[in-house]
């Protein structure tokens, strides 16, 4: 796939990483990817997706932007307060690279249509904000069999993960689904919203771009995915800490039962 010459100069600092070079840039080029929620995660997951040059982005997100989202959503502006997220994160976007594709879904996603929608796409990354979406989307792409980039914020705390459960690991054992992570729900009201609890604005900014960077290397094919292994930031001591989690045989979607 050729490069303009704009696309050279914009993406001269991929194109001289060996681990990226023209072949990862071309593939970032091709890609497709489905980014679900335009908060607080989405906002610096889609800036440094569209940075990065991913050819097609699809936005999935039915709500509006109020004022008290801007001091972690920084994609949209003050000027956009009222406007629905999709498309105030697709201007965004066009005014970052004109050479990205915005796919906007001004919709809910649940397990009615996430199947149909994630089928359209190459790579999920889910930065919702319940437990009914992530479960949705990761039942979804295991049966779609697209890989999953995942993560969650609590007040001052994140997590990141990536679900490949259409795959097999190095020991031929089954990669994990969502499900074998985070088998059920906690019970409702259990974890108070963002609204009740508060959450620390520059954690989401840190959380998403970590998303960004492993959609990135996912899709340019380089580095080890977070594939049984579940990322945890405190930001209070500024603590990284990865737990590792395998295949449960139990899990309801690639289990022995099943």
């Amino acid at each position: 796939m050729a490069f303009s010459t704009d696309e050279v100069e914009r993406y001269a600092r991929h194109l001289v990483l060996r681990e990226v070079g023209g072949p990862g840039q071309a593939r970032m080029q091709a890609a497709r990817v489905l980014v679900i929620g335009a908060g607080g995660l989405g906002a610096p997951l889609i800036q440094y997706l569209a940075a990065a040059g991913i050819g097609t982005i699809g936005i999935v997100d039915d709500d509006t932007v109020s004022l008290s989202n801007l001091q972690r959503q920084v994609i949209h502006g003050t000027p956009d307060i009222g406007r629905t997220k999709i498309h105030s994160a697709s201007d965004a976007v066009a005014r970052l690279n004109p050479h990205v594709r915005i796919e906007p879904h001004l919709m809910r996603i649940d397990r009615d249509n996430a199947a149909g929608l994630i089928d359209r796409y190459d790579i999920v990354a889910d930065g919702s904000d319940n437990f009914a979406t992530r479960y949705a989307v990761s039942d979804a792409c295991f049966h779609a069999r697209r890989p999953l980039v995942t993560a969650a914020l609590g007040q001052f705390d994140g997590t990141l993960t990536t679900i490949r459960a259409h795959e097999t690991g190095p020991d031929g054992r089954p990669n994990p689904t969502y499900r074998c992570l985070f088998p059920n729900p906690p019970p409702p009201g259990s974890v108070p919203a963002c609204a009740e609890a508060g959450v620390l604005g520059a954690l989401a900014g840190v959380m998403g771009s970590l998303m960004a960077m492993e959609v990135i290397r996912a899709v340019a094919d380089f580095g080890e995915p977070l594939v049984g292994r579940l990322l945890m930031v405190d930001a209070r001591s500024m603590r990284f800490e990865t737990l590792g989690y395998g295949w449960d045989e139990n899990n309801p979607l690639s289990g022995s039962a099943t």
